[in-house]
């Protein structure tokens, strides 16, 4: 029997098992990896360290940096300044108070829109396309945050609902839109001011004091779950009872796994959805890299959403004298080939001069089922369905996938942490 039983030794599942311990109780991680981490884990290939999509912490909760900060006793700061390349240019994020690099056509066209802007009545607002142009205009939305929503949302902006937007889009002022498209001497309108990451071991070192104190049991794959037993069996062959069930795992999955799972309760899981794909990581023998940490692609030839760099992230990342990019790209398993992809994605960097073919060393792609959750129009009604099902039969849920909420990685692990 264990007394408290945690599904997952993602940051979430890590988190919760600290509070526990902190509180004198004894629990155990089942986790079907043969590592920790989850989505905040990494790997390793010949001296390169990639972690599984972008991760850099800039969170403003002292227990979160408390937490990192006994994890990491050097930790590197790195000031937010994101680009993005629309038609082969750069351009400083956001684009839309930046439009410096444009064509006068291009400012004209946007300005004249942003100018033009309907009033932004709420009442009016039915989806993120709505809103977008209401925000920015027509072209600009169409052009730049449509587009990029297609690519890394798998969606068209009409689809998706507004309540996830919050701070994570900036919102110009006239005269600040005007500016930037006179000047590329612009402040950084970024909304975090500071950026850390580990020096070494990756953004998964920051787990490193979670881990440390769990139990964690590895390779155990949940193959039944039987609330009214308080029973878990495992795929391979073993099962465990427990007095308490705490899962990180995605509701998704919860609602197949758990014994008699009504059906009322399983169409709703059928409601929630959520976005996947690839990283693909790029191990280069030079420095000579494009100098930002992370870039946006709207060019939708190119199939990734997103750009970084993890040896920019961390020197130790990559062997001395050495280079890494990783390229994320939202689609579903098996919808392109392998050599599609890297056509589409490393193919079109080297394809715009930002990288030279002769400079790759090798070329890793890994498949994620679960990255971000999509916000649908059901999404609310359908993940309340599916939670208190799962409450009444004695499963608590926490994390992105367990509370099935758009949550940073900071905020994956406060709600590991909420649980007492």
């Amino acid at each position: 029997m264990i007394e408290n039983l945690i599904l997952g030794a993602g940051i979430s599942g890590l988190a919760a098992n600290y509070a526990l311990k902190s509180k004198g109780l004894l629990s155990a991680i089942v986790e079907k990896d043969a590592d920790y981490g989850g989505l905040c884990g990494s790997f390793e290939i010949n001296g390169f360290r990639f972690d599984r999509f972008v991760h850099l912490c800039f969170t403003k909760s002292d227990i979160v940096n408390d937490i990192f900060g006994q994890a990491s006793n050097n930790i590197l700061s790195h000031k937010p300044e994101a680009y993005n390349v629309y038609k082969g240019m750069w351009i400083k994020h956001p684009a839309q108070n930046n439009l410096f690099p444009l064509s006068e056509e291009e400012k004209k066209l946007i300005i004249n829109d942003f100018l033009n802007r309907k009033s932004p009545d709420t009442s009016n607002i039915k989806n993120y396309e709505d809103w977008l142009r209401i925000q920015f205009g027509d072209y600009f939305a169409e052009h730049f945050p449509m587009v990029y929503t297609r690519k890394y949302w798998m969606k068209e902006a009409r689809e998706l609902r507004t309540e996830w937007v919050g701070q994570r889009i900036y919102q110009p002022s006239v005269e600040e839109v005007i500016k930037g498209s006179k000047t590329a001497d612009t402040p950084n309108t970024y909304y975090a001011k500071e950026m850390r990451y580990p020096r070494k071991g990756g953004y998964k070192q920051f787990l490193k004091v979670l881990a440390e104190s769990a139990d964690i049991r590895y390779n155990k794959e949940v193959n039944e779950i039987e609330p009214l037993l308080k029973k878990i069996s495992f795929s391979d062959g073993t099962s465990v009872e427990y007095n308490r069930l705490i899962s990180s795992l995605p509701l998704t999955e919860m609602v197949k796994l758990v014994k008699n799972t009504p059906d009322d309760v399983k169409a709703a899981a059928d409601k929630l959805e959520c976005t996947c794909g690839y990283h693909v990581s790029i191990a280069l023998k030079t420095m000579n890299i494009p100098p930002y940490l992370w870039w946006y692609i709207y060019d939708e030839d190119n199939l990734a959403s997103r750009v970084y760099s993890p040896s920019l992230k961390s020197p130790d990342n990559a062997p001395e004298g050495c280079s890494s990019l990783q390229m994320e790209v939202y689609c579903k398993q098996g919808e392109f080939t392998e050599e599609v992809i890297k056509d589409r994605t490393v193919g079109k960097l080297i394809e715009r001069g930002f990288i030279k073919e002769e400079d790759i060393m090798f070329i890793h792609l890994g498949f994620e089922k679960y990255a971000n959750v999509i916000f649908t129009e059901p999404i609310y009604e359908a993940r309340k369905i599916v939670r208190d099902y799962l409450a009444l039969v004695g499963i608590e849920t926490i994390g992105r996938f367990g509370e099935w909420d758009y949550l940073w990685s900071d905020q994956s692990l406060l709600s590991g942490l909420k649980i007492k």
